[in-house]
């Protein structure tokens, strides 16, 4: 009974999603926008632009979890010389990096 339930469960969802695999799309590729530069000037604007909101993005994500943690993370590393809180920052702005970075991708 379970089988038979899972699989008109599956069939239901699915078949509609497998039918509109197979239609052609009705819009052409020249008349949809892209985010895809057409002449070197813009594409050094496009990049001068995503590296400063991926830069400002970073900073405020690692001033997020310096703000979620107790102490001061900058004054750690700086004045106590902490190679644990130096190797935990890294980390964030790793992480953080990583997620901008997956994010512009799309």
């Amino acid at each position: 009974m379970k089988k038979t339930l899972l699989l008109l469960a599956l069939t239901t969802f699915t078949a509609p999603l497998l039918l509109a695999a197979d239609q052609p799309l009705a819009v052409s590729s020249e008349t949809v926008p892209t985010w895809h530069a057409h002449t070197l000037l813009a594409a050094i604007a496009n990049v001068l632009i995503f590296a400063a909101v991926g830069i400002a993005a970073a900073i405020i994500g690692y001033k997020v979890f310096d703000k979620c943690t107790p102490g001061d993370m900058q004054k750690e590393i700086i004045e106590h010389k902490n190679v644990a809180a130096a190797i935990v920052a890294a980390a964030v702005i790793l992480g953080v990096s990583i997620i901008i970075a997956a994010s512009m991708l799309g």
